[in-house]
């Protein structure tokens, strides 16, 4: 049976303690990974590029570990976080939240065997509660200086690290507030210079609201870098982070889960921050994607990928988002967009419930249309 997502559209400015006007203008420019910015193309109606991988009719051929869903990239990982689909649309980075290890993934044509995860990096980490590797992001330089950034929980806080040769983590930040619950988090870059982070509460929706925590906040990082971070916060009143997700182009989205509701929301150039959905039925918003006409956002609780889809001028959503691939593959935790359209995601089904190839990581095409929600 589906899902019935139940929502409304808020055109009214969020109240957001510790905002500061002009502090979410970017300079897109030179944006990463996407240039121009993507589109969420609909399914039939063909990507603005041939997919890198593209689907096949053929059996996969079976072994351990093998999924024969051909959407499937890879199986057998440990719970997965939010990921990062490289530039080239055919490999992603993985982060494992409670392992610590962050691997690399490739899709092959599905006639193929999935090579098996390459570990790039393990991190020490945390993983009680929701703790844990929440994120990991690539530098918009990675090509030519192969970093990458992470969200960690350690035993005494949670940070930001930057992941160089060899794995060894640098931290970029420390001393974001730790909790028995709430220590998710998300980063990505919204130019070559700038991070934008979400922060989660620490399991006390006191601190989201207070100026002097890191707790439940949406800030920036100017040039991030060891001994080099002055967050600049832009929101306030988080709740447990789902995901930050940048359009490339003029708008931030994120997602994030509070006691009466799961939001979606987005911070525009001036840094005005407005609602752009929200779920009072909590169906577990999670990771997000956006592209300049729509944002697809992983749900844990309802075990589906939401499409909504936005005005590319207004930004308005004025249509329930759609759910796809519902109870398909479980907990839903992590999205990517990837160039060719299509949305990484990654499930989160271990520890409580499992089957014998959770995790996995999955490409999804965006919907043919319709939707499975309505307004209230």
């Amino acid at each position: 049976m589906s899902l019935v997502v139940a929502g409304r559209v808020a055109v009214s400015v969020v109240a957001t303690a510790g905002l500061l006007a002009g502090c979410a203008s970017f300079d897109d420019s030179a944006s990463k990974p996407f240039t121009p910015a993507p589109t969420i193309i609909p399914e039939g109606s063909g990507p603005t590029t041939t997919p890198s991988v593209p689907p096949s009719a053929a059996r996969r051929p079976a072994g351990p570990c093998v999924d024969p869903d051909p959407a499937v990239v890879v199986s057998c990982l440990d719970t997965t976080g939010q990921l990062a689909v490289m530039p080239d649309g055919q490999q992603a980075v993985v982060p494992e939240r409670v392992t610590g290890r962050i691997v690399k993934v490739v899709a092959v044509d599905p006639s193929q065997v999935p090579p098996a995860p390459a570990e790039v990096a393990r991190l020490d980490v945390d993983a009680t509660g929701d703790g844990g590797l929440s994120d990991v992001t690539l530098s918009p330089t990675y090509a030519q200086d192969g970093l990458m950034y992470a969200y960690i929980t350690t035993p005494s806080d949670n940070r930001i690290v930057r992941i160089g040769a060899g794995g060894v983590p640098k931290p970029i930040l420390t001393g974001i507030p730790k909790g028995p619950t709430g220590n998710r988090g998300s980063i990505d870059f919204v130019s070559p210079t700038q991070m934008v982070v979400i922060t989660s509460n620490a399991g006390n929706p006191a601190l989201a609201t207070d100026p002097n925590s890191l707790a439940g906040k949406l800030f920036t990082i100017d040039s991030p870098a060891p001994g080099n971070a002055t967050p600049k916060v832009i929101a306030s009143g988080i709740g447990v982070a789902g995901g930050v997700c940048p359009d490339h182009k003029d708008t931030i989205w994120f997602t994030d889960r509070v006691a009466t509701q799961d939001r979606l929301q987005r911070i525009a150039p001036d840094g005005t921050v407005t609602t752009g959905w929200t779920w009072p039925d909590r169906p577990g918003v999670s990771g997000c994607a956006a592209a300049a006409d729509g944002v697809a956002v992983a749900l844990t609780g309802a075990k589906a990928l939401a499409f909504a889809t936005a005005d590319p001028n207004t930004h308005a959503i004025t249509t329930p988002p759609t759910l796809v691939a519902q109870n398909k593959y479980g907990a839903l935790n992590g999205a990517s967009l990837s160039p060719d359209g299509y949305v990484w995601v990654g499930s989160a089904n271990k520890p409580s419930v499992t089957g014998p190839l959770d995790d996995r990581i999955i490409r999804i095409p965006p919907p043919k249309g319709g939707s499975s929600g309505s307004k209230d």
